[in-house]
């Protein structure tokens, strides 16, 4: 009677195990696949900065630094690797296509352009996407590593290595500031 007790407790964890791991892995490919949803809307928008900027470098050729520091930040956030690195450098991405449209608006010509106007409605798109990647990517992450971080799912984690996810933060505070916005129409 002992050993068939014994063997049931012995079947029961390694059900629970098998359960436990199966879940971490479930996921872990989860989060893998919502980091490349975000690699994708990355791809894109990375795509886009040098078509923008081409299309308005013939009439902004006095703000070459502004062009300059755009395919920069381009560059730099194509090379990142993993949430934190990328989440850095799409922040100074961000900052620096900012100051580009807010300087293109000061163009008349480059705002009644069309490919311009074009670009822009595709780089906002994407914009969003990318929010809404990094959103879903962060509570897939969080799920995962509060699976690998309660007990007793943290022991078998451990035993197989699984690792926390990066999440994707922000770790500039001027993206953190509130925006100026003025609707008065003063001109």
């Amino acid at each position: 009677m002992s050993v068939l007790f014994t063997l049931g407790i012995v079947v029961v964890l390694a059900l629970w195990a098998a359960a436990t791991y199966n879940r971490l892995i479930g996921l872990r490919n989860r989060v893998t696949n919502a980091w490349h949803q975000i690699d994708v809307q990355l791809k894109r928008r990375h795509d886009l900065v040098p078509n923008l900027v081409n299309t308005v470098t013939g009439a902004m050729e006095f703000e070459k630094g502004t062009l300059e520091a755009v395919i920069a930040a381009r560059n730099s956030a194509v090379a990142a690797r993993g949430p934190a690195e990328a989440g850095r450098r799409e922040g100074e991405l961000t900052q620096a296509l900012g100051r580009f449209m807010a300087l293109a608006e000061s163009y008349p010509q480059l705002t009644a352009n069309q490919n311009v106007r074009a670009l822009q409605e595709e780089l906002a798109g994407t914009e969003n996407k990318i929010g809404f990647a990094r959103q879903f990517y962060n509570d897939i992450a969080t799920k995962y590593n509060t699976a690998t971080q309660v007990v007793p799912g943290n022991i078998l984690a451990g035993l197989a290595g699984f690792r926390p996810a990066e999440m994707f933060e922000i770790t500039d505070d001027t993206e953190r500031a509130v925006p100026d916005v003025d609707l008065s129409m003063k001109k």
